[in-house]
């Protein structure tokens, strides 16, 4: 391609790179405002309260200029979905040189991704008080990451999904670290080292793939991989899927999910747990669609590990972020199930998992978040009595774990529902093994949640509150009004799957 037709291709692709475009300019936008609005007083500045020695985390402006800033990044991330939404009717094809691609599919887990920050973003705001352990430097990576999620859902080209997974983990790396907290920088030391591996291993593999093939593209490289069974071949493709599961907290990338849920900010950890997985999870089905089909087994024993790994581990859990760190590994392990299909019901399954996800783990870390001001505490075992003095937070957590544990009649349920109908189908048609031995086991681990996700409804209505641990905390109207948007939906698409199944079947 000549100098003036690759000229004339990024120019046209620019007409499909409007909602990344206005991501970056909102980054600097909010920059600017955080430095402006948000001034560092000398003695705060310095690291030190003068009283008493004890290392301050960030200043703290005033109420309204902290709402200005929130509400700046919040516009932002209205105004890029919808331009997103604009992206649906818009003519598809590939950008810049067809290392992305603008589908149908991308335009719905930017959507998705969107949804989450949005929520984040919101949720971060109606928790926001005086010294909050948040700093404002938050918003703008946020933004950050969002783009680069955005970039993710879009690449077909190897090159582009490194950088795109890159620009992901290190905003990631930064939320995690944000605070100067020792627990803070312990776990975002761990998320940066095994992201460092996972990275280096991806890298390893994609540089094999294209010797194997020599081209970086998927949708080139197909033909050549998709018959092709040698070993080189099944090595070079599980060490590119490495960044992938990085990911999406699957065995064995996992063992940083832990420590990085419980020391970033909840706000943050809740759009960790949604925004990336959705991503990678596009990501991931196009890669599995350029490898050979041998690679069924093996993501099954992995989704298998990940699932009984994840529901063990959140038995013995005290802490409630701890937990839905472990609950999330065994949920992206439910994600691959309806991946494993390798059909049209198993993506359309996948999909509507994780589109669903975002309202139910959206309200379970926010719900948590408010119901540990109530007792000053994350700990599980001091959610006793809740119930009766918070009925309407409370019962709403109830429906959550309900739903997180895949029961009736919320949206949970439907999602395992779809993924265990196309893993069935798929047995049906491959006689595979080991998705009869997925199929079993994953529903025996469904029922092994229930003695975790019900814990905490236990606790809150059948056992008496300790009033050493409860204040007299009063949660505002935006505060429950939030809540209770992130809840019903959780019953309603129960109801009314439809609702996001006839987009998904356009896909």
């Amino acid at each position: 391609m000549q100098l003036i037709d690759q000229l004339n291709d990024s120019l046209r692709s620019l007409s499909g790179f409007w909602p990344e475009l206005a991501l970056v300019f909102a980054i600097v936008l909010v920059v600017i405002a955080d430095l402006l609005l948000a001034p560092r007083p000398k003695a705060q500045l310095a690291g030190f309260s003068s009283e008493s020695g004890a290392t301050v985390a960030h200043s703290f402006p005033n109420f309204k200029n902290r709402s200005m800033l929130y509400a700046l990044s919040l516009t932002a991330v209205i105004a890029s979905g919808w331009l997103v939404v604009g992206q649906w009717t818009q003519e598809k094809g590939f950008l810049f040189s067809s290392v992305l691609l603008l589908d149908n599919q991308a335009v719905f887990y930017k959507l998705v991704v969107t949804l989450a920050a949005f929520f984040a973003i919101l949720h971060g705001w109606v928790v926001d008080r005086p010294r909050n352990e948040l700093p404002l430097d938050w918003l703008p990576i946020l933004l950050g990451m969002l783009l680069g999620l955005y970039l993710m859902t879009m690449s077909i080209n190897l090159l582009t999904i490194y950088l795109s997974i890159e620009l992901v983990s290190i905003s990631s790396y930064l939320l995690t670290a944000l605070s100067t907290s020792r627990k803070a920088s312990e776990g975002g030391l761990k998320y940066l080292l095994f992201g460092a591996v996972s990275s280096a291993i991806m890298l390893y593999g994609m540089s094999l793939l294209y010797g194997l093939t020599g081209t970086l593209t998927l949708s080139e490289s197909m033909g050549q991989l998709t018959q092709n069974d040698s070993f080189v071949v099944y090595v070079a493709g599980f060490l590119t899927l490495a960044g992938i599961l990085f990911k999406l907290s699957l065995v064995p990338f996992h063992v940083w999910t832990p420590d990085t849920y419980e020391a970033a900010p909840t706000p943050v950890v809740a759009f960790f747990s949604i925004a990336p997985k959705a991503a990678a999870l596009l990501i991931l089905m196009r890669v599995l669609t350029a490898l050979p089909g041998i690679f069924q087994t093996p993501i099954a024993v992995i989704s298998l590990a990940s699932i009984t790994l994840g529901n063990l581990s959140a038995l013995w859990q005290t802490d409630a972020k701890r937990l839905l760190a472990y609950s999330s590994i065994a949920h992206a392990g439910f994600l691959l199930v309806g991946v494993m299909a390798f059909n049209e019901t198993g993506f359309e399954a996948a999909t509507f998992y994780i589109t669903t996800y975002v309202f139910i783990n959206m309200a379970a870390f926010l719900l948590i978040d408010l119901l540990a001001q109530q007792n000053s505490s994350l700990t599980i075992q001091n959610f006793s009595g809740l119930g009766y003095s918070q009925p309407l937070l409370s019962a709403a957590l109830t429906a959550v774990m309900i739903a997180l544990t895949g029961l009736p009649p919320t949206v949970g349920f439907t999602a395992k529902l779809l993924a265990f109908s196309a893993l069935l189908e798929a047995y049906q048609t491959d006689n595979n093994p080991w998705l009869l031995a997925l199929f079993g086991i994953g529903l025996l681990n469904a029922v092994v949640s229930l003695f975790y996700y019900l814990r905490i409804p236990f606790l809150l209505y059948f056992r008496p509150a300790s009033d050493a641990h409860l204040s007299d905390t009063r949660f505002s109207r935006p505060q429950l009004v939030l809540a209770t948007v992130l809840t019903v939906p959780v019953l309603i698409l129960f109801f009314k799957p439809e609702w996001i199944l006839q987009w998904i079947g356009r896909l």
